[in-house]
């Protein structure tokens, strides 16, 4: 399957080198196609920089390191495919939709709301129990 991964499951990985993270990560990386948006790297590496206080070089050889196939977000959308509180969110789940991404793993509670047959849109650990 063709699994997406959003930003705040990268911080996990990345920032708290959660256990479950880890987990994951290695679970998908054998069975799965772990994708990541463009619009996911730009603010993972924001984030990184003004929350975090983590140095650009070590998210650098993480991301060099971690196994994805990287997909362009468009940077503008004419055509609503959903409805999503935060319009933020909105560019990182079309993309997922139009890459016929099969599975969303987000830790995101705006993404809760949002009702589409695919992607299906998990937490880490209901993909864990449901797919590992």
């Amino acid at each position: 399957m063709r699994v997406m991964l959003g930003t705040n499951i990268l911080i996990s990985a990345f920032v708290f080198k959660s256990k479950k993270m880890k987990e994951l990560i290695h679970k998908l990386s054998k069975k799965h196609e772990i994708i990541i948006c463009s619009y996911t790297i730009e603010e993972l590496k924001e984030l990184i920089q003004t929350k975090f206080k983590v140095s650009q070089r070590d998210l650098d050889e993480f991301l060099e390191h971690f196994p994805f196939d990287l997909v362009y977000s468009p940077t503008s959308v004419e055509n609503k495919l959903f409805e999503i509180r935060d319009k933020d969110d909105y560019i990182i789940l079309h993309t997922a939709i139009i890459e016929d991404v099969d599975i969303f793993i987000t830790g995101d509670k705006d993404f809760d709301d949002v009702n589409l047959d695919k992607p299906k849109i998990m937490n880490s650990t209901e993909f864990l129990e449901k797919y590992c």
